[in-house]
């Protein structure tokens, strides 16, 4: 007996689409879209919708009314500058037909010169007054402590003997009657479950 492919072996052709197409059917016009074409021109210089237009150029060219700016202050080139009206105080001066006191003002400190390398009155230090090393007056009897000293001293043990707490108690079973003692031993099994009775 001859055997021959299943139904699946056999595609119907589509009926959607243009490619492949079922020829016994009845096809709606499709369409497609195309690829980009070529530059036509050898230069694009149209500007795109982000262009900026200048607002002094016009139609009919650039804008032709003037325009001023504002610079900075030119350096003054005189050498002598007059004081202006209110550089003066004349209400601070004394006036000239009156007497008053003299006033002083203090200058500012002078150049260092090497000749005035002298010490600072805080340089010199004074004898101490208290104590044995004082050279213009007689210093009285002075006394120190010395430490504690290891043998001879009041805490020392001559005798070398145990204090107290050096001893042990001694066990009451050495001198009288010794009670009986007990153990609890350990778990040799472990207990079983409910599981693990049958009630019959």
């Amino acid at each position: 007996m001859e055997r021959g492919p299943g139904p699946a072996r056999y595609g119907l052709p589509t009926g959607t689409g243009g490619v492949g197409h079922d020829t016994t059917k009845h096809q709606l016009p499709s369409y497609s879209f195309g690829k980009r074409t070529g530059s036509l021109f050898t230069k694009d210089c149209s500007p795109g919708p982000g262009y900026f237009v200048d607002p002094k150029i016009t139609r009919s060219g650039a804008d032709g009314t003037p325009h001023y700016s504002m610079l900075g202050r030119h350096k003054d080139l005189n050498m002598f500058k007059t004081p202006a009206p209110g550089t003066y105080s004349p209400e601070k001066s004394h006036p000239p037909n009156e007497t008053h006191a003299p006033s002083y003002s203090m200058g500012s400190r002078t150049r260092y010169r090497k000749r005035d390398a002298v010490p600072a009155p805080n340089s010199y230090s004074l004898p101490k007054l208290t104590g044995d090393k004082i050279p213009s007056k007689g210093a009285s009897a002075a006394w120190t402590l010395t430490s504690r000293a290891k043998t001879g001293g009041f805490a020392d043990d001559l005798a070398k003997t145990p204090g107290p707490g050096r001893y042990d108690t001694t066990d009451p079973s050495t001198y009288k009657r010794k009670a009986p003692h007990f153990s609890m031993q350990g778990r040799s099994y472990m207990p079983g479950g409910e599981g693990d009775y049958h009630d019959q």
